[in-house]
């Protein structure tokens, strides 16, 4: 019966249904307290500046072309190749039918678009995940410009600022690092607040859970906004709405199939928002940190792909 129920998280998926004008660049950046996702309206705050445009074009696809990076943290289904490898990661390319997991908390993928995404009214990006009813797993999503124009994505980050961002409960700059218990053993970590646990094992999945592909096979770390736990009785509730893979009615997943994100949510690492007139890569990783329980697991945001939604309309 509990295998029946760790498998069908996996398997049920739900059925899925030029360049910008300029920005005015305006004096001064106010610290954010919360966007209303649904007014369409411009916030009233500096542009960062301006990148280089990639316009779509009639061979631009709407779905993600590139993968850039993926460091999952450790979590039952790493190193299981069809959903916790670097093989898994690339798969999502070009649709929305595969599945890759981030692991536990911090645990993170890099992608892109062959074009540059444009900042319009409304939301922008939607995210596929793998939510179902009970049973939610929060990823934050960070957006970035080439401002260099080299292609990669080493220039700055944003958080697009979810439902939690402010809440007392987050704690920004939380950082956890995971040790190799070079087997089938419990994963411990340590973190910045002086908290210490494990990533259990479940009967489940009986190998390491540390990425075996990661570049320190002894030790790795994570840094980001940790939100609340909302894992209880069994069940991992939705959070409101600015997360991936999360069954929140704020913007309607279930009949979407997806998050939808606006680029206006986007806030420097001070908390401050910023104008984006573009965006060119997306980085999604887990937000919470959750052991979860033995028939799920520990909550581990996954992704089945993304779309450019001023493409999809």
């Amino acid at each position: 019966m509990l295998r029946f129920v760790q498998k069908s998280k996996l398997q049920l998926l739900p059925q899925i249904k030029l360049s910008a004008s300029l920005l005015i660049a305006l004096s001064s950046a106010v610290l954010f307290t919360g966007c209303n996702k649904d007014n369409g309206i411009r916030p009233a705050i500096g542009s960062i500046g301006v990148a280089p445009i990639i316009p779509v074009t009639p061979t631009s696809s709407k779905f993600i072309s590139k993968v850039f990076d993926y460091q999952p943290a450790p979590a039952q289904f790493i190193n299981e190749i069809n959903v916790g490898s670097p093989e898994a990661a690339q798969a999502i390319v070009g649709g929305i039918n595969k599945l890759v997991s981030l692991g536990s908390f911090g645990g993170f993928i890099v992608f892109g678009f062959d074009h540059s995404i444009v900042n319009k009214p409304g939301a922008d990006l939607g995210i596929h995940g793998n939510p179902i009813p009970g049973w939610s797993e929060p990823g934050t999503v960070m957006v970035s410009q080439d401002n260099n124009g080299n292609g990669l994505p080493d220039d700055e980050w944003y958080e697009l600022a979810g439902s939690e961002y402010n809440a007392p409960t987050t704690i920004k700059n939380y950082r956890i690092t995971y040790y190799n218990p070079k087997g089938t053993l419990d994963v411990p970590w340590k973190d910045n607040q002086g908290k210490n646990g494990v990533v259990p094992i479940n009967r489940w999945h009986t190998h390491n859970y540390y990425p075996l592909f990661a570049a320190n096979q002894d030790s790795i770390s994570f840094t980001g906004t940790r939100v609340r736990s909302t894992f209880a009785s069994g069940t991992s509730a939705a959070l409101s709405w600015g997360y991936a893979d999360n069954l929140s009615t704020g913007d309607d997943y279930a009949t979407n199939g997806f998050n939808s994100f606006d680029i206006d949510w986007a806030v420097n690492k001070n908390g401050k928002q910023v104008v984006l007139n573009t965006i060119d890569f997306v980085k999604v990783y887990t937000a919470q940190n959750e052991p979860g329980n033995a028939s799920f697991g520990e909550i581990s945001t996954e992704v089945r792909g993304a779309v450019d939604l001023s493409m999809s309309k």
